[in-house]
């Protein structure tokens, strides 16, 4: 058990004041530690070699299970991320082509479009909430990449704030008695109804898609055009489970990704110097386009030093659907396993100076081994749109706010 618990609220007490804190002082404690919130029970797996076992045997360790999860699967659906092994390769093997390389210039191109509309809207002298700002990026250039512009501005705007209630009730609803979230609260039916609205929306759209029967080179196209080896598409609603999955993943951890990126950029001028130098010699003033990203590497390193240091998803757990043992330890039926990428990144043995922000540790010919960097996952449920998040990571530069302007940065953990 970890140090510090308290009666009844467990560990809740300082994972909340510092939560990477806490974290970071586990791994001193064992390779799998037991901590608690509340009435939930957890094991942390702290040893890199052991997470990676937990995220290649995804059937046993399954992301079925967990208050968590079953609210994410009550709003979001039986989506690629929410659904359980059992209906996770059906979904995989049916979505990948969505996020071939084929389709990626034409999403790095609509991420362009975005980053010019938010910050030709910037001034100097302006005051910029940079998570609201990279938040209004994030939605949009996500709802553009899933159902491009055939959307009126008006449906968009009303999807993005669904989306963004849902994403924080989810949150909310996990951590109440599951009672509450039953009561006809003004809260809880305001959550019902961007639940009800966004799945019309949605439902919608996919039927006028299925008539107009034309490719607009988004992923609602592609999700249209899925099929098995069978033969068969998607239904409405899955589709519907699937864009939801996507807008929801596609806002939250990117806005987060690059808040983070910016205050980085913001903390160490010298850097910011030479990437703004990169980025000009490179475009020359022009939007950046997918061909571009191979010429510039340094961003690239930027952005992955960013989610090594600052990934994300930074707690994420599995369920265990069988007895089994991890590290030496009998794990039971039903037991919560957590694991984080934050820890992963911040390996000693592999990182010097791990909690320093230094991008010129990747340009090297023997980067550190694969299992030591995991802001996407890993395994078979790794993230399927990792190589396009790194894409509108490293196209999103631009957002640098303009000199003179009155920047605030808000943490996001």
């Amino acid at each position: 058990m970890a140090r510090g618990r308290l009666p009844l609220m467990g560990h809740l007490l300082p994972l909340v004041r510092d939560p990477l804190g806490f974290l970071s002082s586990l791994p001193a404690q064992g390779e799998l530690v037991r901590f608690e919130l509340g009435p939930l029970e957890a094991i942390l797996v702290c040893d890199r070699e052991l997470v990676q076992h937990v995220l290649r045997h995804d059937r046993i360790f399954d992301k079925d299970g967990g208050t968590l999860f079953e609210q994410g699967r009550r709003a979001l659906g039986d989506g690629l991320v929410t659904c359980p092994h059992s209906r996770h390769r059906r979904q995989r093997r049916m979505l990948q082509p969505a996020f071939h390389r084929s389709r990626l210039p034409a999403y790095a191109a609509s991420i362009s479009t975005q980053i010019d509309a938010i910050t030709s809207a910037w001034q100097s002298g302006q005051d910029l909430d940079i998570l609201m700002e990279t938040g209004k990026f994030a939605a949009n250039a996500t709802a553009t990449v899933v159902f491009s512009g055939a959307v009126p501005e008006s449906t968009a705007a009303q999807t993005i704030d669904d989306i963004d209630a849902i994403f924080v009730g989810v949150f909310r609803r996990s951590l109440v008695p599951q009672l509450l979230t039953r009561l006809p609260t003004p809260g809880n039916r305001a959550y019902q109804r961007s639940i009800t609205r966004l799945r019309g929306t949605l439902g919608d759209l996919v039927a006028a898609r299925r008539a107009a029967d034309v490719d607009h080179g988004d992923l609602l196209s592609a999700l249209l055009d899925a099929r098995d080896t069978d033969g068969k598409g998607l239904s409405d609603t899955e589709i519907s489970d699937q864009m939801i999955t996507f807008l929801n993943a596609g806002t939250h951890t990117t806005a987060d990704a690059l808040t983070w990126a910016l205050y980085e950029l913001d903390r160490h001028p010298d850097i910011a110097r030479r990437l703004h130098a990169e980025v000009d010699g490179v475009l020359a003033g022009r939007a950046a386009t997918y061909d571009d990203l191979p010429h510039l590497p340094l961003t690239g390193h930027f952005i992955t030093e960013t989610l090594r240091l600052r990934g994300p998803a930074w707690l994420l757990t599995r369920h265990v659907t069988e007895d089994t043992e991890l590290g030496g330890c009998r794990l039971p039926k039903g037991t919560v396993v957590a694991y984080s990428s934050y820890l992963v990144g911040h390996c000693p043995d592999v990182y010097a100076e791990p909690d320093r922000f230094d991008p010129d540790r990747w340009d090297t010919t023997t980067p550190p081994p694969q299992n030591a960097l995991i802001p996407f996952g890993g395994g078979a449920r790794k993230c399927i749109g990792d190589l396009l998040a790194l894409d509108e990571a490293a196209i999103a530069p631009p957002l640098s706010p303009p000199a003179g302007a009155c920047v605030r940065f808000r943490a996001t953990i």
